[in-house]
């Protein structure tokens, strides 16, 4: 090989299954760069129109040897496999040599496998004390919890069907198909029991007997998994730090299942009329008490958190009463506004009635809206026949019942397709229902009053409803093993002293000490008082203008001895007003006030000492 082939030996070693290895080492000849560390590339073969590589030696001359001449054979089968490999520049090579020596970083650890710092300690301020709280402490057996998915065909939607179909479902089958247990069920999809069943999947057959026939369900009840009762016991003890929610689902669901049965259920509270009477707030609405309930774990172990709650529920009254108390309606006889129509329709939706003209048999039906038309001009067809026929006549004939309220709109049941038409007269209002739409001012002040107790009182209260749900009789509890504390949990706590006020420098008392949340502003001053330029007064009731001058005087000094800066000029004169007009005199101080460029910055109103509610519109929208 030339000389100039053998200067380049730094460069390409050789070619070894296919591969370059680029070996380091001097500046290379014309044969191969001066490459760092050992790099492989597994790129694609160059094409034979593409430039080609060049190589550490030349094609020898034709005059040379034998020798030569199998060099160059040798050199030609080189290039041609050369061909079909990729030269890697040194640039490339360096960088995928250090992402190979860069080690990989560890995978991310979970937030549940993370520890939380310890705390430091507790605090030492204020007096101790010990308060009873409405928490009762919870124990539970070590038992195997499962849980299992069910699956009701038809598909129900109501909670209270599902429970009907699976409270029968284990009164058929506890004995023979359930291993004498006592399942918890929580209305939806899950199952869970003390101890496994017999199966691992079953199917079951429930018929149910309602208003409109026999119904048959199938109910698929299949394994899904295990509660951890360990990993509870070990969180509460503080050895595990994720929670364990499942297992404290498992419980809950137990606790929950009996009143869920006996009571009206709203999300997490319990309502009935047992638990106190019900009182008429306004509207054809009156308000239910219950209580709350709710199995959370605590510092002291597991707890039932439990506290009284009221709601406010439909009143059960004919759908003519619930009407007029509803849309305030003095006059039976006049008819229904499109308003009035659309609000009854929108307070009604969804409301499940049963109909009084059938004697004995009292029919239910979920109130889908309201008839556009009166009474007295609708009409439907017969037997599904072109014929029609009025539907106030129809009542008559068929039931002798003469309807009042013609001129009303009827209740529509049933879809749009096939509607049934009720006439409010003969519909009365299901109890238990709750009433979900907004409440009016006064009707949420009567709810807040049912539910406003002394501590006393509402200690009584919680311990009256613990008292009434016997949970440690409750045959679930004791299927699961769980014991509930009849005492409320004592807790130590510390009544921490007010904070101090500090008043400005120049007043009498510069620290104050408030005694039991409040304290008053007699010998203080504020330190950034408020500065008020610009005002007015108005008077509307029967002071003299003197006695009206003198109370905004004494106002002005008082607020100027505490620190505040207030000119004691108006802006324009104390003016009387009309109080059957009020506007009118807003409107004569902002005229009086806007052309001399000094905006109001307070306006002083003296109403009359007429009792009621009086609008006080702001300038700019006067």
């Amino acid at each position: 090989m030339s000389s100039r082939g053998r200067r380049g030996g730094g460069g390409n070693d050789g070619v070894r299954g296919g591969r370059v290895f680029n070996r380091g080492g001097g500046r290379g000849g014309r044969g191969g760069g001066g490459g760092r560390g050992l790099t492989e590339n597994y790129g694609p073969p160059h094409r034979r129109d593409q430039p080609q590589p060049s190589l550490s030696a030349r094609a020898p001359a034709p005059a040379q040897s034998a020798m030569s001449a199998q060099a160059a054979v040798g050199t030609h089968d080189m290039q041609r496999e050369v061909e079909r490999m990729t030269i890697q520049s040194p640039a490339l090579a360096q960088e995928e040599e250090e992402e190979e020596q860069t080690p990989e970083l560890p995978p991310p650890v979970s937030s549940k496998a993370m520890k939380r710092p310890a705390r430091p300690g507790y605090g030492k301020v204020g007096t101790p004390c010990i308060v009873r709280a409405n928490h009762f402490l919870v124990t539970v057996a070590d038992k195997n919890l499962f849980h299992y998915d069910v699956a009701i065909t038809p598909e129900v939607i109501s909670k209270t069907v599902c429970r009907t179909i699976i409270s029968q479902l284990v009164t058929l089958y506890k004995d023979s198909h359930l291993g004498m247990c006592i399942p918890a069920y929580d209305g939806r999809k899950s199952l869970y029991t003390a101890g496994e069943l017999p199966f691992t999947s079953e199917k079951f057959k429930i018929k149910l007997t309602g208003e409109r026939g026999v119904k048959e369900y199938d109910v698929v009840i299949k394994l899904a998994g295990r509660a951890d009762l360990h990993h509870l016991k070990q969180f509460l003890l503080g050895r595990q730090h994720d929670t364990p929610q499942e297992t404290i689902q498992v419980l809950d669901v137990v606790l929950r299942e009996t009143p869920s049965t006996n009571y009206v259920t709203v999300s997490r509270s319990f309502f009935s009329p047992i638990f106190g009477s019900k009182v008429s707030i306004g509207s054809g609405i009156e308000c239910w008490r219950g209580y709350y309930q709710s199995l959370r774990p605590t510092q002291m172990g597991l707890s039932l958190n439990i506290d009284i709650s009221a709601t406010s529920f439909y009143e059960p009254l004919q759908v003519v009463d619930f009407a007029r108390q509803y849309l305030n309606i003095r006059d039976p006889n006049r008819a229904l506004s499109d308003r009035d129509r659309v609000s009854l329709k929108k307070a009604l939706r969804g409301v499940k009635v049963e109909v009084t003209h059938m004697g004995d048999c009292r029919r239910r039906y979920k109130i889908t809206g309201v008839t556009s038309a009166p009474l007295r001009e609708l009409t439907f067809s017969v037997d599904g026949s072109g014929k029609k026929m009025h539907v106030a006549r129809y009542f008559q004939e068929r039931y002798q019942i003469q309807c009042r309220n013609v001129s009303w709109p009827c209740l529509q049941a049933g879809s749009d397709s096939k509607p049934i038409y009720l006439p409010m007269e003969v519909c009365k209002i299901v109890e238990g229902q709750r009433f979900s739409k907004k409440l009016n001012k006064d009707q949420v002040t009567a709810i807040l009053k049912a539910t406003c107790q002394r501590p006393q009182q509402r200690e009584s209260s919680i311990l009256k409803m613990l008292d009434h749900n016997k949970y440690n009789e409750d045959k679930h509890a004791q299927e699961f093993g769980l014991s509930v504390s009849n005492q409320l949990a004592s807790v130590e706590a510390r009544i921490l002293p007010p904070p101090k006020l500090k008043y400005h420098e120049s007043g009498r008392e510069k620290i104050c000490n408030p005694r039991v949340g409040a304290w008053n502003m007699i010998n203080k001053k504020m330190v950034n008082g408020g500065r008020i330029q610009n005002w007015a007064c108005i008077n509307y009731s029967r002071l003299p203008e003197e006695a009206a001058v003198h109370f905004c005087n004494s106002l002005f000094w008082i607020c100027n001895t505490i620190g505040m800066a207030i000119n004691p000029n108006p802006v324009i004169n104390i003016s009387t007003g009309q109080p059957n007009n009020i506007e009118a005199g807003l409107v004569n101080v902002h005229n009086q006030t806007a052309p001399k460029g000094r905006p109001l910055q307070l306006l002083l109103i003296i109403l009359p000492e007429i009792t009621g509610f009086y609008r006080i519109e702001d300038q700019e929208d006067l």
